[in-house]
């Protein structure tokens, strides 16, 4: 039997169930804050599209968290000069859709001063 992933203690299945106030309740204080606040337009926008069940979706929105209803589905974010595909996860609840698609690269390790 596999073990199911579990974030503090509820499933993919049970975290989709729930409603905007009980899975607040899980999320650190930022982007509890985040969510309360609103959304904006493009987040807005990018909600609708995964509500849509639209493929190949883009998106420029790197602050948006991720929330019950972008799990399990394919975004493209954008890290400033390509779009990098994501798969949110269980593991990767309540964090930002940046986090996911770094922007910079690791730079060019040179051989240094000893010889």
């Amino acid at each position: 039997m596999e073990n199911e992933v579990l974030y503090r203690g509820k499933s993919l299945t049970e975290l989709k169930a729930m409603e905007k106030e009980e899975y607040l309740q899980f999320l650190p204080s930022s982007q509890r804050r985040k969510i309360v606040r609103g959304f904006t337009e493009q987040e807005e926008k990018l909600l609708k599209k995964v509500r849509n069940n639209e493929k190949n979706i883009k998106t420029h929105c790197r602050d948006m968290v991720i929330i019950p209803e972008l799990l399990d589905i394919k975004i493209s974010v954008y890290n400033g000069k390509e779009f990098i595909q994501i798969h949110p996860t269980i593991e990767t609840f309540g964090m930002r859709l940046g986090e996911l698609a770094p922007s910079r690269k690791i730079g060019v390790k040179h051989a240094g001063g000893k010889k």
